[in-house]
């Protein structure tokens, strides 16, 4: 029950309308998202200094209602003179006016006392007490954000409603937003905390506590699930006293006990520590064991690699470390399917489009690594047409090995050439670019797609090499909208009907044809983009027929989240012969600055032995003959480029906003 003081008939109704007398701090919080005392004034406010900021105090109420609705306490904001005199562990009453702040209207409010005036000491010297999470209070929830995803934070449309507007009552046992809402303000203590993402530029650090957890993959990190969107983790911000939190803090790490006030800025819900962050312990070991899938030469067990190397160019300087990847980690697959290749000039806009020096001096670091050239495949786009870094032009591209697998009837298609299934099944351009005229693709990469023959035993496949458009520019998975934006979705559904209809035309002609579409989607298997995808083309998601564990499928580390972005997908007859897949954590289990792309590399072991059919016209040896030069052994064939997607983020949010690598997935 709310408690007012008498307020004499004698004051005017203006005054009535705007100013509220003795509330309590939980009464003017009230039990949803924005306060039911907003903009208006309030005098005799009382409360406990619980800790101290740049910009003012947190008080919390020496009335609680008991209520684990309605939070106990609240950020008075000011200027640096009005807390001068105040210390931690004061009860002071206040007048102020109630405000709702928000930095960017994508954010949810923060709701603030500001103005602050009248200020009177009651009294010194109080015990100040954390609030244990999990314990003090009830455990944060561990799938659902709030009632209005309608049990889906991916789910279309997006932005259906916004959480300023419908201001839902809130139901902090079941929903996350609603359980941080319900104690911000508060000063808590997070037990035993691990790291579940690396840090930003700033040291903000995701982290879970001693408590319930869904989705928990071996390295301690959430992995987003289809419904589990993981509200468990909180954010641990800038430190009160000035300290700086460790940058190099990874995936996994033991954390020392972290006490502070749960606040909301930048987009999430995040505890501002009293302290810096102290690091117990990392995870060993530091990487992961190379993977080791022998090749048999033949049809029956070829080895496929997919990765996103992070706008690759000549003068990269980690060139050496990719090249240690490929060669140790994935076991010198077969084929390997790359993204991100620049041009020869790099982020250079001069209009060069070739990245013939690019892939050139790739495949020369790993035969210094390893002995073994590799051939490559790639078509270069328009200059400044498929996104990404301007002047880059990345795009995909294969390597191969020339004594295992050659292009099938070569004939590569240029920058707008279309290439269609024909009889046999055949690609009318080999390799070639899938509908690339279409505005599906504008400002994104055009998929490179090939038919391969096994030099050992004239088996054919077919590959389908992707990067599908970016997240870049979604809103906050704690923001206002709810959904939240998924920037790029409807695109990347326009996208991943074009290539399903293009791979079901393949298996149309042979049902049992061996296709393997493999590369960034930039989205997830359980979204829209990806359901239809599956839906339309017949292909069978690769973890499925590999038996992943659902909770070791990520590639990427974006908030909270350990997810994937990068997949392959088989054809039934592929599916069904046992395939093995791994996803090689050589990037996401490492420092910032230790990483050598922003996404993990995949490999697996496929049988493509399900049609020995197809044309068995011109076998080629893979030399370029339309758009240029091979590798440096001279098996390569060139004719591909792609870009990758700018990566639109506030700076605040995650370090991996530097510069162009990868694409920025909010969520």
């Amino acid at each position: 029950m709310k408690l007012h003081s008498f307020i004499p008939y004698s004051f005017t109704a203006a005054f009535l309308a705007t100013t509220a007398t003795c509330l309590t701090i939980a009464e003017i919080n009230g039990n949803k998202f924005i306060s039911p005392y907003r903009n208006r004034d309030v005098t005799n406010v009382t409360g406990l200094i619980t800790a101290k900021g740049p910009d003012g105090i947190w008080i919390r109420s020496t009335r609680p209602d008991n209520s684990s609705s309605t939070s106990e306490s609240i950020y008075v904001f000011g200027n640096t003179t009005f807390s001068r005199n105040l210390t931690t562990g004061d009860i002071i009453s206040l007048n102020g006016r109630v405000t709702e702040y928000r930095s960017s209207s994508s954010h949810l409010y923060l709701t603030e006392l500001t103005r602050p005036s009248a200020i009177r000491v009651v009294s010194t010297g109080n015990t100040v007490t954390s609030l244990k999470i999990g314990l003090d209070t009830t455990s944060p929830p561990t799938e659902q954000f709030t009632s209005l995803d309608n049990g889906d934070v991916f789910g279309l449309p997006n932005n259906a409603s916004q959480i300023s507007n419908a201001n839902p009552e809130l139901q902090p046992e079941r929903y996350g937003l609603d359980f941080w809402e319900s104690i911000v303000g508060e000063l808590v203590t997070v037990s035993r905390p691990t790291a579940v993402a690396k840090p930003n530029q700033f040291g903000d650090t995701w982290v879970v506590g001693d408590w319930r957890k869904t989705g928990q993959n071996s390295r301690s990190g959430l992995t987003l699930l289809s419904g589990d969107g993981n509200p468990e983790a909180i954010v641990i911000g800038s430190p009160l006293d000035g300290t700086d939190n460790p940058e190099d803090t990874k995936l996994g790490d033991a954390i020392q006990d972290v006490t502070g006030i749960v606040t909301y800025a930048f987009g999430n819900y995040r505890i501002l520590p009293l302290t810096k962050l102290t690091v117990l312990s990392s995870r060993e070991p530091a990487l992961p064991s190379p993977v080791r899938y022998i090749s048999t030469g033949g049809c029956s067990g070829i080895t496929f690699g997919d990765y996103n190397i992070e706008n690759l160019a000549p003068n990269s300087t980690n060139i050496p470390a990719r090249a240690e990847h490929i060669t140790t980690y994935l076991g010198l697959p077969d084929i390997v399917f790359l993204q991100e290749v620049q041009d020869q000039t790099g982020p250079s806009d001069d209009g060069v489009v070739s990245a013939d020096r690019t892939l050139d001096v790739l495949v020369a670091a790993i035969a210094d690594v390893s002995g073994f050239t590799y051939a490559y495949v790639d078509i270069d786009p328009v200059n400044r047409e498929d996104g990404g870094q301007p002047g880059g032009n990345i795009r995909q591209a294969y390597l191969y090995k020339p004594q295992v697998l050659e292009l099938a009837n070569i004939n590569p298609g240029g920058s707008n050439d279309t290439t269609e299934v024909m009889p046999g099944p055949r690609l009318s351009f080999n390799p070639g670019r899938i509908a690339p005229t279409s505005s599906a693709w504008e400002d994104s990469r055009k998929p490179l797609a090939a038919q391969w023959r096994v030099v050992s035993d004239n088996s054919t496949f077919f590959t389908v090499n992707v990067h599908f458009t970016s997240k870049g520019g979604s809103s906050p998975i704690e923001g206002d909208a709810r959904p939240p934006v998924n920037l790029g979705v409807d695109q990347r559904s326009q996208q991943a009907n074009i290539t399903a209809a293009f791979i079901a035309d393949i298996l149309s002609e042979d049902s049992d044809a061996a296709v393997i579409l493999g590369g960034d989607c930039n989205e997830f298997t359980f979204v829209e983009p990806l359901e239809l995808f599956v839906q339309e083309s017949g292909l069978v998601d690769l973890d499925e027929a590999a038996g992943v564990d659902p909770v070791e499928r990520y590639t990427y580390l974006f908030d909270m989240n350990s997810q994937e972005l990068d997949h392959f997908f088989v054809s039934e007859s592929i599916a069904v012969q046992a395939p093995k897949l791994e996803h090689v954590h050589v990037n996401t289990w490492v420092s910032y600055d230790d990483q050598i792309s922003d996404h993990d590399p995949s490999v697996a072991q496929l049988n493509v032995c399900g049609s020995r059919g197809g044309s068995n016209g011109n076998n080629g040896n893979g030399n370029g003959n339309g758009n240029g030069n091979g590798a440096s052994n001279g098996n390569g064939n060139k004719n591909g480029h792609n870009k990758d997607d700018k990566k639109s983020k506030d700076k605040k949010k995650d370090r991996r906003s530097r510069g162009w690598g990868g694409d920025q997935a909010s969520w």
